[in-house]
């Protein structure tokens, strides 16, 4: 049974919990009146010890021994139910999945499980996880900052961290015959992607006034859409002169030769004369000193971050043109092809894309800019049926 002590004039609960004897301070000074208000507490307390419900964590949060006493409890729940710990069954269930993805894909959620997930969940038999509690980790990702700006994560990164642990509870649940804890749950929503494509005129002077040994390989990316693992992955056995086509099935990741993003981005992108050109007397300078299309110096591929911070952005704020990042080359590409009036279906399989739903949802609203149309299409088109009608009522009037 509980005691009551007293040290420095601070009331001092001394109890036994998971065989380990405990003695925590409160805030309470010795008086009477604190002396029933703990009694009363302790009541409470060795009520929910029997029961098996005592949270230490809730009654002294601030201890040193919070996390020890709640580890303890997790491994008993989990001797007790023979039901594995969160980090038990994670390590099951990512050696049972890893199979199933490429390497890149690993990597990610091995580092979500090591950063986010274990810290949170790791000791905790995996049955007792409550929705509130996969909420209220949620909510707690919210306030996670991180670099110099101390810049919150963002609704897509904290989406990125739920799904993993979604899949975790899912199958647990279904092995261990629990509810699933994750059920009903649903992903942020998140703003629509930035798109900040350059006007024709725009790629133009971007082409013309970037440093020369990176002509050829802006003005590729400005005129295929190709992603920047594509292009730098780009090696010259993909490259078809004879049927003027860039053939995609590989990326450069973090420095690795890695399978396409998805299997739509298997394709094969046509080349216009242009690209057709900068490839060609881009072979005479790097053929021989590499097998990728664009190269350092010393025949390695190219690092995004060091072209981004050394010609990228740079070159931008030489030529006035707005801050935005390398990506939009790939928006630049959809939006002129749609501009030009190409087949929503041809451009999608330039892009890679597996539909033409995803086309029209993040580009369509910046062609009528570019064309200068909004609506007159449709008004021309009303204009010359009027001018029909009244020729053909008034040859009937005669």
């Amino acid at each position: 049974m509980a005691s009551i002590r007293s040290r420095n004039k601070r009331l001092i609960v001394d109890f036994y919990y998971m065989g380990k004897r405990c003695r925590e301070t409160t805030n309470l000074i010795d008086t009477p009146a604190n002396r029933k208000k703990l009694e009363s507490i302790i009541l409470n307390m060795e009520a929910e010890i029997r029961l098996g419900i005592f949270n230490y964590a809730k009654y002294f949060p601030k201890s040193d021994k919070a996390a020890e006493m709640v580890a303890l409890n997790d491994r008993k729940e989990c001797i007790n139910t023979n039901v594995p710990s969160f980090k038990q069954f994670a390590t099951l269930w990512f050696s049972e999945k890893e199979i199933e993805w490429r390497d890149t894909y690993k990597r990610k959620i091995q580092e979500i499980i090591d950063m986010y997930l274990l810290p949170e969940f790791g000791t905790k038999a995996i049955h007792v996880i409550k929705k509130t509690d996969v909420l209220a980790f949620r909510s707690s990702l919210a306030k996670v900052t991180y670099g110099k700006a101390n810049k919150h994560l963002s609704a897509a990164r904290i989406n990125s961290i739920m799904v993993p642990l979604g899949m975790i509870l899912k199958e647990a649940a279904k092995r261990y015959k629990f509810d699933n804890p994750y059920y009903d749950i649903k992903a942020l929503k998140q703003p629509k992607t930035d798109i900040q494509p350059l006007t024709l005129e725009e790629v133009w002077t971007f082409i013309n006034g970037v440093r020369e040994d990176y002509r050829h390989y802006y003005l590729v990316r400005f005129f295929t859409g190709m992603r920047t693992s594509e292009i730098d992955g780009l090696t010259w056995d993909n490259v078809d002169f004879n049927r003027r086509e860039i053939v995609i099935k590989q990326a450069l990741v973090k420095g690795k030769i890695v399978p396409p993003k998805t299997q739509e981005s298997y394709r094969a992108i046509q080349m216009s004369p242009w690209v057709y050109e900068a490839l060609k007397e881009q072979q005479e300078i790097s053929y021989r000193r590499s097998d990728y299309v664009f190269c350092s110096h010393t025949g390695e591929p190219l690092d995004y971050n060091n072209v981004n911070k050394r010609i990228w952005h740079p070159t931008l704020k030489v030529l006035r043109l707005k801050k935005r990042n390398a990506y939009q080359t790939r928006h630049t590409a959809a939006t002129l092809w749609l501009a030009a009036g190409e087949s929503p279906e041809w451009i999608a399989s330039q892009m890679g894309h597996s539909t033409t739903k995803m086309l029209f949802n993040t580009y369509s609203r910046y062609v009528p800019n570019m064309t200068r149309q909004d609506g007159s299409a449709f008004e021309a088109l009303v204009n010359r049926s009027q001018i029909t009608q009244a020729c053909t009522d008034k040859e009937t009037s005669k």
